[in-house]
């Protein structure tokens, strides 16, 4: 029998990958409120305000963690940079989903973010497979998703992303354990 963790905290070498929580309301709110972050996501609506940040960690808190999980991305030094989340839905296998605040692009924080929580999917929460997805325009984001051992599955998918208002091709990754 597997025991589901209330809280997980997931750390790798300059990250800690934890629960959201009130404190953390204020700086989700302003990163998040970045276009060039919420075009690049399917859910994220832009602008993006205190309000969305309270909904967010609202919705994490009371999430089933047998079907889903959202970490914060907090640095050693910089604090909150990031989330990343993991989540079951009409795919086979959970789907992984992430951004990065733009100060800290170009670090590597997603690919380690990404690679401790396909880590703990594996380990904790016992899953062999997971899925991600990037928009066509992002490149980078397949990039990332690369380095922490996904694999294109061939499948381009058409998503509607709030931020943008409209579709999206989205190219679709398998993660295997």
């Amino acid at each position: 029998m597997c025991v589901i963790e209330p809280s997980p905290v997931v750390e790798t070498r300059r990250l800690v990958l934890r629960s959201p929580g009130a404190q953390d309301i204020p700086r989700l709110a302003t990163f998040a409120n970045d276009p060039a972050i919420a075009r690049m996501t399917l859910r994220m609506p832009h602008p993006y305000g205190i309000e969305d940040a309270e909904d967010f960690v609202l919705k994490v808190a009371v999430q089933d963690p047998a079907r889903a999980r959202t970490f914060l991305i907090e640095h050693e030094d910089h604090g909150p940079v990031g989330v990343i989340g993991l989540f079951e839905d009409a795919d086979p296998a959970p789907e992984v989903g992430y951004w990065i605040a733009r100060p800290f692009w170009g670090r590597g924080f997603a690919t380690e973010a990404l690679q401790g929580a396909t880590a703990w999917a594996s380990k904790a929460w016992k899953r062999r497979a997971l899925m991600a997805g990037h928009f066509s325009d992002n490149p980078a984001s397949g990039r990332v998703l690369e380095k922490a051992g996904f694999l294109y599955t061939g499948e381009v998918r058409k998503g509607f992303s709030r931020a943008r208002g409209a579709e999206a091709e989205t190219r679709r990754m398998v993660w295997l354990a």
